[in-house]
């Protein structure tokens, strides 16, 4: 099942448990705009080449709108125009005055040099500016992207516009960016195991840790659970998997990353089948790359007794329906990695102030915001005696829905 037909099935199932009047639900999928770019630079070579970009606009009932931009050869319209809905959803899970948004061109950011990049960045900003801005749609970096491209789109946009430093986050620190985003997604996923086994009286030490994708998400996710005493005994990445019963050293993994570039012969942990890894013996499986990773043929043999979805969408619904009659506990995406949506919120917020914080208070708000996420979603769930997936949906749809409703729709 694609992510869009996932997304659009969760949204609906939610719509129902609200009881939403059914123009309502109609006018709360269609969205806000959907803009389409043609992005024509010159290459290195002098050879001209062209690019499709595009922004998909959701929702903005709740504020200027908020989501990544990649470089990516299938961008897909389909799929961003999912993860704009989820990014409508997932900025009101964690209560942040923001609707969603998604966009991207359909480049391969591999094949292109930094000036290419750069070029191409600008045009597509120079397409867009008057269609974004602090108060109507803030871009962020997602696959492909990074500060660097960040930095190229506020400047081309201050061009227009004046010096904007909040018409984008994930900036450079030395443009304005915040301190703190950098490990955000990664440690808002363990602030969110944190709410979750805090319930259960439990801690991250009492548990054993699978993570699938070590990127910037997996890599933090990783390091936080180590210093909490948490035991990762399992770590995959493109490069391969790897194992040890004991516990894996963090740190020295990190360090043997950074110096070769993958995690094989490490000398701490055992090779192991990477297709193996999501069914391998553990408490708390965080699949943290890819989405669809669990689905109808594997679901039955996850071993977990956790999932705590870093990924977006990494379990299909119907992987959902067979883990959910084992018993095992998911922590949805659009809370568990809401961590750097919401940092994303303070980087924003500093920007418009004028006034930057030190890192110690960007994760404290971070642990308040993703805490009290957790106290809602719990509180959805027992008003409609659901699971945590459809108590994050319905928070997140109800608070849109009203919104929508207060500042009158049918007009």
């Amino acid at each position: 099942m694609n992510a869009l037909a996932a997304t659009n099935r969760n949204f609906q199932r939610a719509a129902r448990i609200l009881g939403l009047d059914s123009k309502l639900e109609m006018s709360l999928l269609i969205p806000f705009r959907e803009i389409k770019v043609e992005c024509t630079i010159p290459k290195d070579d002098g050879t001209l080449v062209s690019y499709v970009g595009f922004r998909i606009q959701h929702d903005n009932a709740r504020g200027p709108m908020k989501g990544g931009i990649r470089y990516h050869p299938e961008v897909d319209p389909d799929e961003v125009n999912a993860l704009a809905q989820l990014m409508t959803w997932k900025t009101a899970v964690a209560d942040i005055p923001y609707g969603g948004a998604k966009g991207g061109i359909g480049c391969n950011p591999r094949d292109l040099s930094i000036s290419e990049l750069e070029r191409l960045t600008r045009v597509f900003t120079q397409k867009i500016h008057d269609l974004i801005g602090i108060q109507r749609d803030v871009p962020a970096p997602d696959m492909g992207t990074n500060a660097q491209t960040m930095a190229w789109m506020l400047d081309e946009y201050s061009k227009f516009h004046g010096h904007s430093p909040a018409v984008v986050t994930g900036k450079p620190i030395d443009l304005g960016g915040s301190l703190g985003r950098e490990a955000a997604t990664g440690l808002g996923v363990v602030y969110a195991t944190e709410a979750l086994f805090a319930e259960h009286g439990k801690t991250i030490a009492d548990h054993t840790f699978v993570i699938q994708g070590f990127g910037n998400v997996g890599t933090w996710a990783a390091k936080c659970v180590h210093e909490r005493g948490g035991k990762v005994i399992a770590v995959s990445d493109v490069t391969g998997a790897i194992k040890n019963p004991n516990g894996i050293d963090i740190p020295a993994l990190l360090q043997h990353k950074e110096d070769n570039g993958n995690l094989k012969d490490f000398p701490g942990a055992d090779t192991m089948d990477p297709d193996e890894l999501l069914v391998h013996e553990c408490d708390v499986l965080m699949p943290c790359a890819l989405g669809g990773v669990i689905n109808k043929e594997n679901a039955a043999d996850v071993k977990a007794k956790y999932i705590i979805e870093a990924a977006n969408h990494p379990t299909d619904p119907e992987a959902d329906e067979i883990l959910s009659k084992k018993g095992v506990v998911i922590l949805p995406d659009i809370y568990a990695n809401a961590g750097g949506v919401t940092v994303s919120y303070f980087e924003w917020v500093q920007n418009i102030q004028g006034f930057m914080w030190d890192e110690e208070k960007v994760n404290h708000e971070l642990k308040k915001y993703m805490t009290k996420a957790f106290r809602d979603i719990k509180s959805m769930c027992k008003v409609h005696n659901c699971d945590l997936r459809m108590g994050a949906f319905t928070l997140g749809v109800n608070r849109v829905a009203r919104a929508t409703l207060w500042r009158g729709w049918e007009a």
